[in-house]
């Protein structure tokens, strides 16, 4: 797997997993985007991401409506609203944004964004940006993904109802560009995704088909569906946070609040060490175990020196202090080079 540098971190193979904490859909305006970027650097992520879309220009059609849920009282309603309204309230001005990078910046978190158009992918290169999102309603829009990739900064792409082919479409057109600084999402469709559609196991085919980092862009209440996708190879996990889940807009029904970022980090980076590596390496603490616990040959009465071993009366005991059981059996030809008295434990050096 290719390892892919953003900001001052390597995402990848035997990297701690990189954790983008989504605000694009949750930020109430300018003074809500700055705490949500304070609170993602405070909880130690090592991105935050918005959405930086004309909903004016992009929306033909303002009256279309947009299905999702959201807390009423601790309970799941349905909401029907524009997809106009929705995309409008995410929209911030330009120096807005500019300062808002610069707030990031300053705190040491990655500040990246979604993009919709041209101009957009020009503005965000503009202010530093290291990387770009293409959402997955994009995923076929191969000239806007040729146009970003150009600019040879880390192309992130979201694939939620995309096939494979279309996905491999649109990773060839990245590196048609030259551009091979890829991250590839699973992403999960819904406003929360239902469980059953999660389907975790295609993180596996990704990473078997494509030679970079695969990423989960989670849709889903809580923390367990990103440790289980962690599990199954997930290099990236991106998570949207709210100052307030039972906030009536889209998103924030499922999304981690701020005062709860920094234990989702931590629970992530224990959970790491559980981990592990796909090698069988053995620990200091399992080292000495074996000893303890594993048997070695013990004389069950005292034993002349020459006696071969095949003609000695032993007894495998703990602890393995002497000769494995491997190493006795493979042994019996050998004699005893020395007197042992009973209950003895036979070792390497009284045999030849």
């Amino acid at each position: 797997m290719k390892l892919i540098k953003l900001g001052k971190k390597l995402i990848g193979e035997k990297q701690k997993t990189f954790i983008t904490f989504e605000a694009g859909p949750t930020h109430n305006g300018y003074s809500s985007a700055k705490k949500l970027i304070e609170s993602a650097a405070k909880s130690g992520a090592d991105a935050i991401k918005f959405q930086i879309i004309d909903a004016d220009r992009l929306m033909a059609d303002k009256n279309v409506l947009f299905e999702y849920k959201v807390l009423d009282k601790n309970q799941s309603i349905t909401k029907k609203d524009p997809l106009y309204d929705l995309l409008k309230k995410r929209m911030l001005t330009r120096k807005e944004w500019t300062n808002l990078k610069k707030i990031a910046d300053s705190l040491g978190i990655c500040f990246f964004a979604t993009i919709g158009f041209k101009e957009e992918i020009d503005f965000v290169c503009e202010i530093g940006c290291q990387s770009i999102k293409i959402a997955s309603s994009d995923v076929n829009h191969t000239d806007l993904i040729k146009y970003a990739s150009k600019k040879k900064i880390n192309i992130q792409i979201d694939t939620g109802n995309s096939s494979i082919s279309e996905i491999e479409t649109a990773v060839n057109v990245i590196e048609s560009t030259g551009n091979k600084n890829i991250v590839i999402h699973h992403c999960p469709s819904g406003y929360p995704a239902k469980v059953n559609n999660i389907n975790l196991n295609i993180i596996k085919t990704l990473n078997q088909m494509f030679p970079y980092p695969i990423g989960f862009s989670d849709h889903s209440p809580g923390i367990d569906m990103d440790i289980a996708a962690i599990s199954m190879g997930a290099s990236l996990i991106e998570k949207t946070i709210t100052e307030n889940k039972k906030t009536k807009s889209v998103e924030h029904m499922f999304s981690i609040e701020t005062k709860d970022c920094k234990g989702f980090v931590e629970k992530i980076r224990f959970m790491e060490n559980a981990f592990g590596d796909s090698r069988r390496k053995f620990t200091a603490q399992e080292l000495k175990n074996r000893k303890n616990v594993r048997r070695s040959p013990y004389v069950k009465t005292t034993a002349q020196i020459n006696t071969p071993l095949k003609n000695l009366e032993v007894e495998f005991k703990r602890p393995a202090f002497g000769l494995s059981l491997s190493e006795f059996n493979n042994s019996k030809a050998k004699k005893l080079n020395k007197k042992l008295e009973a209950g003895s434990v036979i070792t390497k050096g009284d045999i030849s």
